[in-house]
């Protein structure tokens, strides 16, 4: 062999030593979170996650890497790849919040290879951008959720020989005559709920109640 070439090849083969501190295995590049190496036999090559995914090193080896943002921590590797957008779909996979304001948090996209389908939270309830899960709207913070639910809770009277500020929780009929639907304000703020089938709220004793038992209901 040329003495030429053999100092470029044991460069190269420093090169992949250095990339691959395990025979086998996938590591995290240092400076982008959707971008890793896999070393097969001590050979390293450098592979990206799709658009929207990032890199997960604490997936198993022969379990797919590449997980949503909630489960992958990115600190000190902030860098992705430029978003790749298609349709309504802001990057090739995730799931995105729709609505044009904060008044319209009930729904959400789940985008996979470049295609959104559309999907609803359960009655009462908001998408979270940040946990990708539906919850409470007061607990959204992109969430108006008076506008959203369309009820604003009362303001509560307090007693001068009581401390300031409100009680943990109030009861309150639907105001639109629905007597299945009820609120309940959680320091100030609604949260919906529903009665069962064949039962109506009782604002007398807080609770669902036989619709014979509550005015307007039977």
């Amino acid at each position: 062999m040329s003495r030429i070439w053999l100092p470029v090849l044991l460069g190269l083969i420093c090169v992949y030593a250095q990339q691959c501190p395990e025979k086998n295995g996938r590591f995290a590049d240092p400076r982008q979170c959707d971008k890793y190496i896999e070393c097969e036999d001590g050979v390293a090559t450098e592979k990206l996650c799709p658009d929207g995914l990032l890199f997960n090193d604490k997936a198993r080896f022969f379990s797919y890497p590449c997980s949503y943002p909630t489960d992958v921590d990115c600190t000190g590797r902030e860098a992705t790849q430029p978003p790749q957008p298609s349709g309504d779909c802001p990057h090739q996979f995730g799931y995105f919040r729709m609505g044009a304001d904060a008044t319209q948090c009930g729904q959400f996209m789940n985008c996979a290879d470049g295609r959104g389908y559309v999907f609803d939270c359960p009655e009462g309830l908001a998408f979270d951008s940040t946990t990708l899960q539906c919850n409470w709207p007061d607990l959204v913070a992109e969430c108006d959720a008076e506008g959203f639910l369309g009820f604003t809770c009362p303001e509560e009277k307090v007693s001068s020989l009581g401390p300031a500020g409100f009680s943990a929780s109030r009861y309150f009929r639907s105001p639109d005559n629905d007597c299945t639907k009820y609120f309940i304000c959680e320091n100030n703020r609604p949260r919906m709920y529903r009665c069962g089938v064949g039962r109506a709220f009782n604002e007398f004793i807080n609770t669902c109640d036989g619709p014979e038992n509550v005015t307007g209901c039977a």
